[in-house]
């Protein structure tokens, strides 16, 4: 019974164990219930399984990333709005218009160019000044207040789904490798296999032996053919 178990791929290696931990625990063969080595393969096995598949990263990078754009949006249309307006003396509240532009001055005219992190910031920072009494009425006199809720809420929308990435990614770190388990396992896996050869001629270990060498056979011939593949 020899295989490297080392060339063979994540989903072999999972599937060849949980056939041999099946074969074992069938009741088949006696010597093999409650064996302390079938024991620790199976909690072994328990972990890898919990693992293998797992994600590096939660996968709400693009999701995040879309939030900012529309964060983004919502800020460059005020800002460039009120930045042309301010310029046209003639109209109606221009005034209001200069003294907002000089807000978002005040915090960023780049501020959607910034990292996610300066941005929240300072976009926190914005929202709080423009919700000042006297902005709020001018956002009014301009017909900005519904702009600027969106704006508002679109800017909340971000944080929430960033904080859900950042929960996400860090639980996944927490999470022992699947590399450092597999080593266990092989291992375990290793002698579990050396023990059915040693006892093979024996009557009792006989059968169990050869059908687990059955499953080894198997395993090899899928790792060889997908590297012929």
């Amino acid at each position: 019974m020899k295989i490297s178990l080392q060339r063979v791929s994540t989903k072999d290696l999972a599937t060849l164990t949980e056939r041999t931990l099946t074969v074992s625990t069938s009741g088949k063969y006696p010597v093999l219930t409650n064996h302390p080595l079938m024991n620790e393969l199976t909690t072994h096995y328990a972990d890898y399984d919990a693992v293998y598949t797992k994600k590096t990263f939660s996968g709400k990078g693009k999701d995040v990333a879309a939030a900012d754009h529309n964060r983004d949006v919502a800020f460059s249309v005020i800002k460039a709005f009120l930045n042309g307006y301010r310029q046209v003396v003639s109209v109606p509240n221009y005034q209001d218009a200069e003294d907002l532009y000089e807000v978002f001055v005040q915090f960023g005219l780049d501020l959607d160019r910034m990292s996610y992190s300066s941005q929240t910031a300072q976009m926190k920072k914005l929202i709080e000044a423009l919700e000042l009494p006297t902005n709020i009425q001018k956002l009014a006199n301009l017909f900005l207040s519904v702009a600027f809720a969106e704006m508002k809420t679109k800017h909340e929308y971000f944080e929430d789904i960033f904080e859900e990435q950042a929960e996400t990614n860090a639980g996944l770190r927490q999470m022992q490798s699947a590399s450092t388990i597999r080593r266990g396992l092989e291992k375990t896996l290793k002698s579990y296999f050396a023990m059915l050869t040693a006892l093979k001629d024996i009557p009792d270990w006989k059968d169990a032996y050869a059908e687990i060498d059955e499953l080894v056979k198997a395993s090899k011939n899928s790792t060889v053919a997908r590297k012929k593949k």
